[in-house]
């Protein structure tokens, strides 16, 4: 069926735009989002000066966010006449020169320059300094600066652009409102005494709830759910374009580009309503929401989930039409599976029973370092009483040690003798899983004898 294989297509590739580029919509943490609102806000209407630093672990939304806010205020136009954009990133511009070069671009300041070429940094910033403080807070354009990954300009010599970027916001020279996006906590700590005491010392913290699992549930439906004419409608009136011209004057502010536009895409009402009525019943499927809740307990953050859903809509074609429980269960399967584990499973008889006796001697002895022969001794005691795994030559045994190590399932204890080629065999070493790890993994392999898997569950070593 063409039709219904275009409709799959289109399905796809609108589902993939939503959750890759939809970075106007945002969804919780209202009260932070107002707050960054009504700053750059207060900076455009009121000249007032600002800085603020918006912090949450990767993932969290911080982006999201601040883009959300642009995208709502930049079609105002008493917002977009009165400001100027500037952003810079800390993974692009490495050094203090290459972002003060930048900073006279979108500033649109080149001109300004007449041809003249600075000959130091310091003249460069002079300029740039003397342009900002040159104006007022009633007839200057405010400038907001945002500034991702503000962690590194941290590691910029002497912090000299965030120095002077905060003591021209604090002296309120001109209007500007600096803002710092970082997924480091303790950020302010990386401030020179200089630069911190200029700092407005406000910060937005974005931390995930980690017991809203029905938000989790509601989100996983509205992302994956198609649009019928009147969500497009609510769309357009939550989400006003941004004048194109606004978009294209600034090359570097690559936040508001290609954003999400469900008006680009078209589907048949009949195929909209199938779909999603489909999707409704996937939530209240028990499998499809242990699943879920299962991702959620390991990790609460929208955007690991938005690209564990992309794994999902991917594999939509015309064999798989759509979206099932069971597709969903598989991914659950490949979300939580350990490579460590699938490793441990393609180990020997020999060296599944080393690591157990380097388990046991960790349980007992609180994770302290063992080396070769504390782990033969412990596995010759089992050795002997059992029935498939005696005489194994002690050079066997030792190949099958440094084998583990080779893999690096065990590590040598780093500043202790014993490394030298005739002392090997007492080379101190730590184990690199976990007890769960092994235990999993001895229950995976089906091939092991009996008393290797009682002995790998008992506690007695």
């Amino acid at each position: 069926m063409p039709a219904q294989a275009n409709e799959i297509d289109i399905t796809r590739r609108f589902l993939k735009m939503r959750l890759l580029r939809d970075r106007a919509s945002f969804r919780g943490f209202e009260e932070e989002r107002k707050h960054i609102h009504d700053l750059l806000l207060r900076t455009a209407n009121s000249g007032e000066s600002n800085s603020a630093l918006l912090l949450g672990r990767r993932g969290s939304g911080k982006t999201t966010l601040l883009t959300s806010v642009l995208a709502e205020l930049l079609p105002l136009k008493s917002f977009h006449e009165n400001t100027l954009l500037v952003y810079l990133n800390g993974l692009i511009h490495t050094d203090d020169r290459q972002a003060l070069k930048s900073i006279t671009v979108q500033m649109k300041l080149e001109n300004a320059v007449d041809g003249k070429v600075f000959g130091s940094f310091a003249e460069n910033l002079a300029f740039l300094l003397d342009c900002l403080k040159s104006g007022n807070r009633k007839t200057s354009k405010s400038v907001i600066y945002l500034l991702e990954e503000f962690d590194l300009f941290c590691s910029h010599h002497n912090q000299t652009l965030l120095y002077n970027l905060f003591d021209v916001a604090q002296s309120a020279q001109a209007p500007i409102c600096v803002i710092g996006v970082t997924a480091r906590m303790d950020v302010v700590e990386l401030l020179e005494k200089r630069v911190k005491s200029r700092f407005s010392h406000r910060q937005i913290f974005l931390h995930p709830p980690e017991d809203a699992f029905q938000e989790r549930l509601a989100l996983f439906e509205e992302l994956l759910k198609l649009p019928t004419e009147k969500d497009v409608a609510k769309f357009d009136e939550t989400h006003p374009l941004i004048p194109q011209d606004i978009v294209e004057e600034n090359e570097e502010m690559v936040l508001l580009r290609n954003l999400f536009n469900p008006r680009e895409f078209s589907f048949s009402a009949k195929w909209v309503k199938q779909w999603n009525r489909q999707i409704a019943a996937l939530v209240k499927t028990p499998g499809v929401c242990k699943v879920l809740q299962n991702m959620y307990d390991y990790d609460v953050v929208e955007g690991s989930f938005r690209m564990l859903l992309v794994e999902l809509v991917n594999e939509l074609d015309e064999e798989h039409p759509a979206i099932t429980c069971e597709s969903i269960q598989q991914l659950g399967k490949e979300y939580e599976s350990d490579d460590k584990v699938a490793l441990l499973e393609g180990l020997t008889a020999l060296e599944i029973c080393l690591l157990i006796s380097m388990k046991h001697h960790s349980e007992i002895y609180d994770r302290d370092p063992f080396n070769f022969e504390m782990i033969l001794t412990r596995f010759n005691k089992f050795a002997n009483s059992s029935s498939t795994m005696q005489g194994i030559p002690r050079g066997v045994a030792l190949k099958g040690y440094e084998h583990l190590k080779a893999l690096e399932m065990i590590v040598p204890v780093p500043g202790i003798a014993g490394s030298s080629k005739g002392q090997k065999e007492f080379q101190l070493h730590r184990l690199l899983l976990t007890f769960g790890q092994i235990t999993k993994a001895v229950q995976r392999m089906a091939f092991l004898p009996t008393e290797i898997t009682q002995w790998a569950q008992s506690s007695v070593a």
